[in-house]
């Protein structure tokens, strides 16, 4: 049985003034989410800053996380590392806390060849008895999770259950789930190809769009799973100039940037990560309007 099926946001992290974590402010957002239909919670991913939060920070937001969403819907702990012992640590405690998975992201800046991705992710998941999701996301990474490895952990690794695809590759993501013959779960790890993956047999998507859209990325995907995919697909082509939007800039900035447009006062970012442009802004605002958000 798949983690979830439907649009889990990949949340952000919201910092106080003094660059602490903000977690008033976060179960806000949580709240924000479960009330427009978000059907999971993604915690320090890439988009929730989790390379520039201390170990404490981290474990603590997925803790408290876990405690407020009490069960209303899963709770995914982002654990992964480029270092495999500290993702091994985490992942223990996320577990520890009743994380309902993990999502791993593949080794970064050290990189690993194929081989030493299988090891990585089997040592994680032996580790723990949650199913697990593999992130791959080359374009920040530097290493691209092939086809055949990714089958391989699934086939031979019991908990490794999904991969986040983010790589871009409509290709790579055919040949995956040709090789896989269903032995894997697929979400989509990019806002403007959700309905692609989904026609390929995808369970759904880890959002960032949905940070500021909830429902309409609800949306797009139960009509999909529903049969309306017409309307699946008008969601998809007239979010493409919001997608575009928010990820002009690196993510988190933008998006980060809209939920602040959007008086949810979600506060800035950590460095080496700085304030969105004031063009890139307007350009952003304008999208949001035209997609019918709401600002400030």
């Amino acid at each position: 049985m798949a983690i979830f099926t439907g649009a889990g946001v990949a949340i952000v992290t919201p910092m106080l003034p003094d660059g602490a974590v903000n977690y008033t402010k976060l179960e806000e957002l949580l709240e924000f989410q479960i009330g427009n239909g978000t059907d999971a919670i993604i915690i320090c991913g890439t988009t929730g800053e989790s390379s520039t939060l201390t170990h404490e920070e981290h474990l603590e937001a997925i803790r408290f996380t876990i405690e407020k969403v009490k069960k209303r819907i899963p709770v995914v702990a982002g654990t992964g590392s480029n270092c495999t012992e500290t993702a091994v640590y985490l992942s223990q405690e996320a577990e520890k806390y009743g994380a309902d998975g993990l999502l791993l992201v593949s080794p970064y800046y050290n990189k690993a060849t194929q081989k030493g991705l299988i090891a990585h992710y089997t040592k994680i998941a032996s580790s723990v008895s949650l199913p697990i999701i593999l992130y791959n996301v080359p374009s920040r990474t530097g290493c691209n999770i092939l086809p055949e490895t990714a089958v391989a952990l699934a086939k031979n690794v019991e908990n490794i259950v999904a991969i986040k695809e983010a790589s871009g590759n409509i290709g790579q993501v055919v040949k995956l789930m040709a090789l896989a013959d269903g032995c894997i779960d697929l979400y989509s790890g990019n806002d403007d190809q959700v309905l692609p993956l989904l026609s390929l047999g995808g369970k759904g998507v880890i959002s960032v769009l949905s940070n500021i859209a909830p429902r309409q990325t609800h949306d797009m995907v139960q009509k999909f799973m529903d049969g309306d995919i017409e309307g699946s697909r008008k969601i998809q082509l007239e979010a493409l100039n919001l997608v575009e939007a928010l990820f002009c800039e690196v993510n988190p900035i933008p998006v980060k940037a809209g939920l602040n447009l959007m008086g949810m006062e979600v506060g800035g970012l950590r460095p080496p990560l700085t304030e969105m442009e004031p063009a890139n802004q307007e350009r952003l605002a304008k999208a949001m309007k035209e997609f019918g958000i709401p600002l400030k």
